[in-house]
């Protein structure tokens, strides 16, 4: 859907989508853009403690269907997005190393000192507290991804009902990771139904 409205205009006509049209498939060029959106996202000391699963297999959607409470979205919306956290956070200090020095030892050597103020940091989030702080980033990244869609003029819709156990595997999910969420995306088959309800600016912000 290509659209000349603005990305706030654009929240207002974007919504939870229950019903997607099966024969509207997103583009590659617009999927790699909601992609690129959630690569984007800001996460703590830009570690992006999280992965994507990109499903758009109708006979493993099917299956995952299964184990999320039969929600039609899950294979009638064009992809499933599964947002996974992942709690592998202190080596994942040495693979952000790795990747902002570009594999030169200089730059490495001048990165030490963040290094290890990250490290001090992600050591002192282990087993539960680890997987906490790795799940309000991954929020993150699906925020970012929500908005992607309301820019481009496609339908979306967040979803949280699924068997976190089973989904893991299905898509063969490694052990430091696990699916907390889904994004499906697609076209909606049809208007919502009622107006969008939320509450009044006066119950939300609170200026001081």
């Amino acid at each position: 859907m290509n659209n000349t409205h603005t990305f706030l205009e654009q929240l207002d006509w974007r919504f939870a989508t229950k019903s997607f049209d099966p024969g509207k498939p997103v583009s590659d060029k617009d999927l790699h853009a909601i992609l690129h959106a959630a690569r984007m996202a800001p996460t703590s000391y830009g570690l992006q403690p999280f992965h994507i699963y990109v499903v758009k297999d109708p006979e493993l959607r099917k299956k995952m269907k299964a184990h999320s409470y039969m929600q039609s979205q899950v294979t009638d919306s064009s992809h499933v997005l599964v947002f996974c956290t992942r709690d592998d956070i202190v080596p994942r200090v040495d693979d952000y190393i790795d990747v902002a020095s570009g594999g030169k030892k200089t730059a490495a050597i001048k990165l030490a000192p963040m290094k290890l103020v990250m490290k001090t940091s992600m050591k002192k989030k282990q087993g539960d507290a680890a997987r906490e702080w790795a799940h309000h980033q991954t929020y993150i990244a699906l925020g970012f991804a929500l908005a992607a869609c309301a820019e481009l003029g496609i339908d979306s819709c967040p979803m949280e009902g699924f068997d976190s156990d089973d989904i893991g595997k299905l898509l063969d999910v490694p052990e430091h990771m696990r699916p907390v969420a889904y994004l499906a995306i697609g076209y909606r088959k049809e208007e919502p139904s009622y107006e969008k309800v939320r509450f009044p600016e006066s119950d939300l912000f609170t200026y001081k």
